[in-house]
């Protein structure tokens, strides 16, 4: 990547030019963002995942911008029609929209009505034309042009056949485009219908049978789920040209007289716009409408996906986890406290009184023989039916009984990965497995789960499925390096995300811990194979050592600083473990006294505050939760009951919280809180416990619609669930700058890429 880019993107992001340049050096040598984040403040000048991330990316961008800029200059070169204007106008195009703008005239191109007209030898009459001249008559001009052999037998033919070279200039003036694409932008308007005779069948997209919304202020999802309905043919979509008023602009920028010459003009500028332009301006902005719409899902996706990997965990203890089932009965399963299957079998309360009372006795007899601490219960069906059983056996205290969202524990047990790990069980043991060590640990289980799968996000499938996995993996890795990993205790699939470590070298690490016996220390890291200091450097700090034989490997200090750490202890006059032990020591320390030209104040206080609490896990204690006993079903519910829920899901248009019946109720984006709400997420987060209030329940569509305000109002019995749409003022695009779309414009980061 040129230098030449850095000032810019330091303007763009607010960022110093220094920050810019360190952070495009480490990433160039191959740091990952958690590593750079974490152990190189000094260096980034305290730059986080976040801006690691955008400098990261824009960079990228503008490489592509750069890669396209090389190609289109190499193909005018080649052809020699690179003029030195050309080449000026194409090295200061900021994006790649105006990259191929520029390009659009001189492009190779499949033979249109404008290069047979070439062809036919209009051209110079196509350019007289274009002039404007108020002496010229065009009919006269025309005869001249008349010629059998090549197709031009009237006045008619040639005047027509100019035109269409004239509309063909239109269509690829970049000032043209840019001000109709801005236009658009800011004028055009979507319009879905339903299709004829698919209304019933379509009948999810009822909402979008009759819909008009500008282009600037249609959200995300209202995109995504209109272009599903038309993907599926349910929906006809198509957006509504400001005709007029482009036009109007067209004429203004290529109709400079008021004579016959100029209403030909008139004439081919309005048919370029019908025929070329407008076709190609609502293609343009659907794409990136959709591109936009795909950013915004994602984003969504992903922070739903971090808060679920982030969710508290249980902890080392003996859980029994039942994957309920009415008719095939519940498969329980018991795991020890580092989750290894111990014990599993199928019992049948929820049919008959004698499995009941069978079942009651197995469960009690399993809890005293494994010492059951918690028992996990999915949340299927026959999960709340199966709750109430366990609870009503009266087990000890001391056993904690928790419902445990189970999506995506289907795929674990089906996956290669599950067959690898339980080659002797089937599917619905390794299921009950995956629902009990979710409450144990639910970021190390989950990272067993293609995210996509594990259902916290918002029109995923239709969305681009690249961008979508590059955004969820890098969410996984951020959240696995910001807990740290036990490397004695960790899955493969764990350490697969951990800063620096590829899946080779995470099934290194395992089969060396197999066959070498748990790690003692970072150190022996190194003799791993194939695990260089390139990688060591990037994942040492991350894995964690319990018990080893250097205290400091239990946390998050990275061993370039133990002599660090060494030098406080010696100064103190004691150990390193006394410095993790006592706060006096600690608070004795200067740190000041340590600086060094690789280790600054922010790397020294983060070593302090690791020496505090060592390994500290930074996510927040657990805590039970259990559902309104005798609210089971969806016909349990009744408008104005106030009930607990746990969120499951967050969208732009609201939150989705289960209360316990099968289906989560939607708290739209009006009910979340008694004051105005723009984004859901700063109200809830996955995995939050919430209280709710029933405004109403559609069985028929298998709909509940709930609030979150404190004084919910409007209660009414078979009240509809609002439209899930968000309320956002409909204000059009701000202008943007003629052949210019600043990059802080979400227009903009999209035509920055091809």
């Amino acid at each position: 990547m040129s230098e030449r880019f850095y000032p810019k993107i330091a303007a763009e992001l607010g960022v110093g030019l220094r920050q810019i340049s360190a952070t495009a050096e480490l990433l160039a040598e191959g740091c990952t963002i958690p590593f750079i984040a974490r152990y190189r403040k000094e260096v980034t000048g305290l730059l986080d995942e976040v801006a690691v991330t955008e400098i990261r990316d824009r960079l990228e961008q503008l490489s592509e911008l750069e890669k396209r800029r090389e190609a289109v200059l190499k193909s005018l070169n080649e052809r020699d029609i690179l003029s030195d204007e050309l080449k000026e106008k194409i090295l200061s195009a900021e994006t790649m929209t105006i990259l191929e703008d520029i390009y659009l005239p001189f492009r190779p191109k499949r033979r249109t009505r404008a290069t047979v007209a070439k062809e036919r030898g209009l051209e110079p009459l196509a350019r007289m034309l274009f002039q404007q001249e108020s002496e010229k008559d065009p009919v006269a001009e025309a005869q001249a042009y008349l010629n059998a052999d090549n197709g031009v037998t009237s006045v008619k033919d040639a005047l027509s056949g100019a035109r269409d070279i004239i509309a063909e200039w239109v269509n690829e003036n970049q000032a043209a485009r840019s001000e109709i694409r801005n236009l658009f932008f800011s004028k055009g308007t979507y319009r879905s219908r339903a299709t004829r005779s698919k209304e019933e069948e379509g009948i999810k997209y009822k909402d979008y049978y009759d819909w008009e919304e500008p282009v600037s202020s249609a959200p995300s999802h209202r995109i995504l789920a209109m272009r599903r309905g038309e993907n599926e043919g349910f929906l006809t979509l198509r957006i509504s040209h400001p005709d007029i008023e482009a036009v109007f602009i067209m004429e203004r920028l290529f109709v400079k007289s008021d004579n016959a010459c100029s209403e030909q003009v008139r004439t081919a500028v309005k048919d370029s716009y019908d025929r070329l332009l407008a076709p190609s301006m609502e293609t343009e902005v659907r794409l990136a409408a959709k591109k936009i719409a795909d950013i915004e899902a994602i984003k969504v996706f992903a922070d739903n996906l971090r808060q679920l990997l982030l969710a508290s965990p249980l902890g080392h203890k003996n859980v029994l986890a039942i994957d309920p089932g009415l008719r095939t009965g519940c498969k329980i399963v018991c795991l020890d406290r580092q989750g290894k299957l111990l014990h599993n079998e199928t019992i049948y309360p929820l049919l008959t009184a004698a499995g009941r009372n069978e079942s009651a006795k197995k469960v009690q007899e399993l809890c005293n023989s494994f010492k059951i601490e918690a028992v996990a219960v999915g949340n299927g069906t026959g999960g709340r039916e199966t709750e109430t059983f366990i609870r009503n056996l009266g087990l000890s205290e001391n056993a904690q009984i928790v419902m445990v969202n189970e999506s995506g524990a289907s795929v674990y047990s089906a996956s290669k990965l599950a067959r690898e790990e339980f080659p002797d069980h089937d599917v619905t043991v390794k299921g009950a497995v995956s629902i009990g060590r979710r409450l144990q640990d639910p970021l190390a289980e989950l990272v067993k789960v293609e995210p996509k799968s594990i259902g916290v996000g918002q029109y995923q499938h239709d969305v681009d499925q690249g961008a979508l996995k590059r955004s969820l993996d890098e969410v996984v890795m951020s959240c696995v390096n910001t807990v740290g990993v036990d490397i004695n205790s960790a899955s493969a699939q764990l350490l697969t995300y951990v800063s620096g470590l590829s899946n080779q070298l995470a099934r290194n690490i395992i089969q060396y811990r197999n066959e070498y016996g748990p790690f003692s220390s970072r150190g022996i890291l190194k003799k791993v194979p194939r695990l260089g200091p390139k990688a060591f450097e990037q994942s040492a700090g991350f894995l964690r050592i319990r018990g080893g034989d250097n205290p400091l490997d239990a946390s998050a200090v990275h061993p370039e600083s133990y002599p660090v750490v060494q030098a406080m202890a010696a100064d103190m006059g004691c150990g390193v473990s006394d410095l993790m032990s006592d706060a006096a020591l600690r608070d004795k320390i200067d740190i000041a006294r340590y600086v060094t030209d690789k280790t600054g104040i922010p790397t020294l206080r983060d070593i302090l505050d690791e020496l505090a609490r060592p390994g500290r896990d930074p996510r927040e204690k657990f805590e039970a939760f259990s559902f309104a006993d005798g609210v089971e079903k969806l016909e349990d519910l009744e408008p104005g009951m106030k009930l607990p829920g746990i969120v499951t899901n967050v969208a732009a248009f609201g939150a989705f919280v289960d209360i316990g019946v099968h289906q989560d109720g939607l708290v739209h984006i009006s009910e979340l809180s008694d004051h105005f709400v723009k984004d859901p997420h700063r109200v809830v987060k996955v995995q939050q416990k919430v209280d709710v209030t029933v405004l109403s329940v559609d069985l028929d569509r298998r709909r509940i619609s709930l609030s979150m305000k404190k004084n919910a109002s409007n209660i009414v019995e078979g009240k509809k669930p609002q439209k899930t749409g968000i309320n956002v003022p409909k204000k059009p695009l701000e202008k943007i700058k003629k052949d210019n779309l600043p990059f802080n414009n979400p227009f903009a980061r999209v035509f920055g890429k091809d």
